[in-house]
């Protein structure tokens, strides 16, 4: 279903760009014509799809790296205390600063290889994950947490348990978008200046100005982003049927 709406969507903002090439009389050269973006999709296939899963495949640990940080961050900030606060204020303060500021210290320090990108990821995509998770650990479930307090098992982890699966759709849907995140991230990253991925395919095609590429590269992206985000619901869906049993 997700594949399909991504083929509607596509289609149809190839549509509106077609329409407005023929009734504007655009050159071929600033618009290029259908035919040159379907040859490109299907007999040049290897040439985006193999960059865009090289792509895939770093939001995949960009995203998960994400996770990880952003339920720490909250389980540590989630009380009141002085130290959570700080630990909130240094998040809050990280996230103030543009990527394309941060970018060219981690290439500096990092280079332009994989561990550039996978940073520039997860810091795309961890900040709406850490608001998220913040406020579900932070908000008690008071009736269960009653129980568990007044039999002198409730400890941090068990709090944490608690209030995870009191949430668990509203988990879901939030690594679920932020799935989408990771993959901006990562092309961002490869775009700037990195020499593989999908990003790196439109970052020499812009200087060449070679639309159809460019076209042709946004079609493996939304093909890859939709695929990930599948796997992604249909992950959480195992999960939450397996603890719900």
């Amino acid at each position: 279903m997700r594949l399909l709406q991504f083929l509607v969507i596509f289609l149809t903002g190839m549509l509106i760009l077609m329409s407005v090439k023929y009734l504007a009389g655009l050159s071929d050269y600033l618009i290029p014509p259908p035919n040159e973006i379907v040859v490109l999709i299907t007999r040049k296939s290897g040439d985006f799809l193999f960059p865009a899963i090289n792509t895939t495949l770093v939001a995949v640990a960009g995203h998960f790296l994400a996770i990880l940080v952003a339920a720490a961050v909250a389980f540590l900030a989630r009380t009141g205390s002085r130290f959570a606060n700080m630990v909130r204020t240094a998040a809050y303060n990280l996230q103030a600063y543009p990527v394309v500021a941060i970018a060219p210290i981690v290439f500096i320090f990092l280079g332009d290889g994989l561990a550039s990108r996978l940073l520039i990821a997860s810091l795309i995509c961890y900040f709406p994950l850490l608001l998220s998770f913040l406020g579900i650990f932070s908000d008690p479930v008071t009736d269960v947490e009653h129980f568990f307090y007044q039999t002198g098992r409730l400890d941090s982890l068990t709090e944490l348990a608690i209030r995870t699966f009191e949430n668990l759709d509203k988990i879901i849907t939030v690594v679920a978008g932020s799935a989408t995140l990771a993959m901006v991230g990562t092309i961002v990253a490869e775009f700037l200046a990195a020499t593989n991925g999908i990003g790196y395919v439109i970052r020499k095609s812009l200087y060449q100005n070679n639309l159809a590429v460019i076209l042709a590269s946004l079609f493996f992206i939304g093909l890859c982003s939709s695929m990930y985000l599948m796997a992604v619901e249909t992950a959480g869906k195992i999960v939450k049927s397996r603890l719900l049993r």
